[in-house]
């Protein structure tokens, strides 16, 4: 599974081998991680797990059956994986050093299971745990055993309806956990097999729609799990607590209640739950507002696992914003509990921190140990306590996977493995990567980054593809996307620019609340002064040549933008699941989002919704745009993209509708993806005057209509 290309083009970025995060076994010494990749000329998709030999870089193939999946240490050799059925899921094992050599079958269940984790708990014993659905019982659902209705009606008497891409069912998400021993040389599933450990509650893991197996943490004292607090409508409230089961066989025929971990004030998301190696303490992450999803995110320590109500957070105030103005996101404990390695966005990347496990001990700041790319994936090479370097899986704009070791101490780091050959597979360099920092709207400077041609000349000037991020409450960063990508723009020869404005993470949490209920305010002035300051300090852009493109939020800005100056300063436009009217809003699925972000319920704050309406501005769109939307999108229906292209055709402005009736608010399928790439490039390639050689069939086509 290689690619090399002279010109990084959309079937590149496509097919190239997409590469799960690495695991290293206990010694430190092999990494399992799983490859795919898909071949536009088979219209198929290859897969595999694959073990990497740290020390010679080596990797060899395991398997290739796409049917594998999780493959997860269980030893310093062996490993557990599972195999996925129609209805069924079979729990194999392997040994990583024995290339060839078939698996064997652990125990197999009539479900779909999913997110496993182990851990070594003593005397032989392997505690297991893993999510599945689950009848009203709480048994595992066997999908096959489901009446079939007559009809396809369904009723709904509370929220959700709909939540992401599907219609709620009544099946929740189950925590399972059993013991695996050897018996004869093979592990073996104790006789008691899986038991729900939420059975008999009203609570789920993970929390749809995004969970996985970061949401709980098993240990030697029992599973930490983050759920819903069920007494709250998940569609108004964003609130997740953290619940403890103490175990210490994993074979009890009946789980412990779970016991809710108090946090006083801190009332919002609860995430990344970690235990300590010695298994008597808990690290995660909660936020504040009970209805806001971008709160940040504080640090907490769960000193003792059998005290619930004392829980301590890192860098406390008396004000209640904390000393460190950050968003932690994962986590991870050295080998002697006595540090916390914590991810956490800075400046346009995803930077590793280092700092003190206990909050007591937490007096200065948390420490950067990496300075560039986006840190993913992060944990201890080996669990020698003498060891305490850490292997981590990372991207950038340029490299799709790298895997590296980081020694915390000297903050060396060294590459074990890059997918892309730290960009080269792609034509890709770190030359091609730029930024600058510009005059807010208010007393506040703004930060974006460039993206340039790989054959980029400064004599020469390029047109100007610029890019507005979604959330709004997100951030464009030095890491891989397959769905949005700069280089993309750039290698079609593109000056790419990507503005972080109001709204944007990263920069401080006030930089990141200061867009509620100013959604077209504050950003779209930040945008401006983006834009001008382009034009006056970057002399190989022309600026009078340009596109501007965005998603979600960033659609939304696009709508906006068609209705006000900016709108007039382009060439063409692309808005992808955009926002036509805000008055809409409540079309959506998690109606805490637009409490927030709108001032309250639509019958609460109607002026407030309509402030920001980009329809109220329809009367001046003019600039040809590109709209898509997707059918199976329910954060913002797909109404609103035909509302836009509605308006556009009838006010005759140059307009293209692209629709998938297969995908959500994003566009996930190869096939689906690479129409998606040439449409959106054969578009603004037509208006700008580059090449549409390949791109859209009608890319030399105007609609009038």
């Amino acid at each position: 599974m290689t690619v090399m290309a002279t010109k990084f083009t959309p079937e590149v970025l496509l097919s190239a081998p997409r590469r799960s995060a690495a695991v290293p076994n206990p010694a430190g010494t092999l990494a399992l991680f799983t490859v795919s990749q898909y071949s536009f000329e088979t219209h198929s998709k290859d897969y595999a797990i694959k073990v990497l030999d740290i020390k010679s870089r080596h990797s060899t193939q395991l398997f290739d059956d796409p049917a594998y999946t999780e493959p997860t240490w269980v030893s310093e050799t062996e490993f557990v994986f599972l195999k996925n059925g129609d209805s069924t899921t079979s729990l194999m094992a392997a040994d990583a050093t024995k290339p060839g050599s078939d698996p064997y079958e652990v125990s197999s269940f009539s479900a779909t299971v999913s997110n496993i984790k182990v851990k070594d708990i003593g005397n032989g014993t392997v505690a297991f745990a893993c999510t599945a659905p689950t009848t009203a019982d709480g048994a595992m659902l066997n999908a096959a055993d489901e009446k079939k209705p007559h009809s396809s009606a369904q009723v709904y008497t509370e929220l959700f309806v709909r939540h992401w891409d599907a219609y709620v069912s009544k099946n929740k998400q189950g925590l399972f956990y059993g013991a695996l021993k050897k018996v004869d040389g093979s592990f073996k599933l104790q006789d008691l097999g899986l038991v729900n450990a939420l059975a008999g509650t009203r609570l789920e893991c993970p929390v749809p729609p995004f969970g996985d197996a970061s949401d709980y943490d098993v240990g030697k004292e029992g599973i930490v799990f983050v759920s819903k607090d069920p007494d709250l409508n998940p569609a108004l409230w964003t609130k997740t607590d953290l619940y403890y089961v103490p175990l210490r066989s994993f074979t009890e025929a009946k789980a412990p209640l779970p016991q809710v971990v108090k946090t006083g004030k801190l009332q919002g998301y609860t995430g990344a739950p970690t235990f300590s190696h010695d298994g008597t303490k808990v690290a995660f992450k909660r936020m504040r507002s009970r209805q806001y999803e971008s709160d940040k995110w504080r640090l907490l320590l769960l000193p003792d696992i059998k005290d619930l109500s004392n829980v301590q957070e890192f860098y406390e105030t008396k004000d209640g914003e904390g000393a460190w103005d950050a968003r932690p996101e994962g986590v991870a404990w050295s080998n002697d509990d006595r540090e916390l390695y914590v991810t956490a966005e800075k400046d346009g990347r995803q930077v590793l921190y280092k700092l003190p496990s206990s909050p007591l001990e937490a007096k200065e700041l948390p420490q950067p140990l990496t300075s560039d790319g986006a840190v993913g994936d992060f944990r201890n090479l080996s669990q020698s306590r003498a060891d305490g370097r850490l292997f981590v899986t990372s991207t950038s704009l340029v490299d799709n996977s790298s895997y590296s070791i980081i020694d915390p101490e000297s903050k060396e780091i060294g590459l074990v493995s890059s997918s892309s050959k730290e960009g080269k597979s792609f034509g890709l360099t770190r030359r091609q990567f730029d930024e600058f920092w510009f005059k807010g709207a208010g007393d506040y400077d703004c930060h974006a980054l460039v993206m340039k041609p790989s054959n980029f000349d400064p004599s020469k000037k390029y047109p100007l593809a610029f890019l507005i991020h979604g959330g709004p409450q997100g951030a464009w960063g030095d890491s891989w996307s397959t769905r949005w990508n700069p280089a993309i723009f750039a290698e079609q020869g593109y000056v790419a620019v990507m503005p972080n404005p109001t709204g944007s993470t990263g920069y401080g949490q006030a930089l990141t609340d200061a867009i509620a209920q100013d959604w077209g305010g504050r950003p779209y002035n930040d945008l401006e002064n983006c834009f001008e300051h382009i034009a006056d300090n970057l002399p190989y852009v022309d600026t009078t040549n340009a596109v501007a493109l965005g998603a979600s939020y960033g659609g939304y800005m696009i709508n906006w933008i068609q209705g006000h100056p900016l709108g007039r300063k382009f060439k063409a436009l692309v808005c992808h699941d955009g926002i036509f009217s805000t008055m809409n809003c409540w079309a959506t699925e998690e109606l805490f989002f637009p409490m927030h972000d709108m001032g309250g319920a639509l019958w609460e704050n109607r002026e407030g919704y309509a402030r920001w309406d980009p329809s109220a501005s329809v009367g001046e769109w003019a600039t040809p745009q590109l709209v898509i939307h997707s059918e199976l999108d329910y954060r913002l229906s797909i109404s609103e993209g035909l509302s836009a292209f509605n308006a556009l055709q009838t006010r005759g402005v140059p307009s293209r509708f692209l629709m998938f009736p297969d995908e959500n608010h994003w566009v996930l399928k190869p096939e689906n993806s690479l129409v998606w790439h040439k449409e959106v490039l054969g578009w603004i390639n037509r208006w700008t005057g580059l090449d549409t050689t390949g791109l859209s069939e009608e890319a030399e086509k105007v609609t009038l209509g």
